[in-house]
């Protein structure tokens, strides 16, 4: 069974198909789909890795923010047990 990313954009429940090989991760997937350019933010996310010590909490804790800022929520994969 192919890959799927749930989240919530915006007040709006949307599951969408996901490959690797398009996508490095599921918030480049789901910023995608909603047409938002991230460029501005891998290039933030990139200066913030190499300020910080490796793993850790700075990278995740911007992205996290970034993206509800950005109006994204609750993105996840799809268990195969969970109903859309």
């Amino acid at each position: 069974m192919p890959r799927q990313v749930q989240y919530t954009f915006k007040g709006e429940i949307k599951v969408i198909p996901f490959s690797f090989s398009q996508h490095h991760d599921p918030y480049e997937a789901v910023a995608a789909a909603e047409g938002i350019d991230l460029t501005r933010f891998l290039q933030m996310e990139q200066q913030i890795a190499m300020t910080s010590k490796k793993g850790a909490k700075a990278e995740r804790d911007f992205r996290r923010s970034e993206f509800l800022r950005m109006g994204f929520a609750n993105i996840h994969f799809v268990q195969d047990d969970e109903e859309s």
